[in-house]
């Protein structure tokens, strides 16, 4: 699955980096605490994530995630736009909150395996 499937089906705002869309989301993780995400989270993960300062992008771009989504409706802070566009990290917004977008994101990965394993 693509990130950009996951902004379809979660009606996600895209604030930067619209042309990494296609980037692989293998998982994900969820988390605020910088240190957590930097010990757990793997490549390929999209994160949700309540913060909105630009260390976000610097930990997203090290552990080679395929993108950032902010939950509530967060707004990322201006340094934070700028250091994503300039990293090339996807960096969404949905109005939910973070457990409803990682069940939904769950459920979409779980669904592709299923369709992977039974061949369709």
């Amino acid at each position: 699955m693509d990130l950009a499937s996951i902004v379809k089906f979660l009606n996600l705002k895209v604030c930067a980096g619209a042309d990494q869309l296609n980037r692989p989301v293998r998982g994900g993780y969820t988390g605020d605490l910088l240190s957590d995400v930097m010990g757990n989270s793997k490549e390929g993960d999209v994160w949700v994530t309540r913060q909105v300062h630009q260390n976000i992008v610097a930990v997203a771009s090290l552990k080679e995630h395929a993108g950032i989504i902010l939950v509530h409706g967060a707004q990322p802070a201006k340094d934070t736009l700028e250091r994503a566009t300039r990293e090339n990290i996807p960096l969404l917004v949905s109005e939910q909150s973070g457990f409803d977008v990682v069940g939904q994101i769950h459920a979409l990965i779980a669904k592709e395996k299923n369709n992977a394993v039974s061949g369709h």
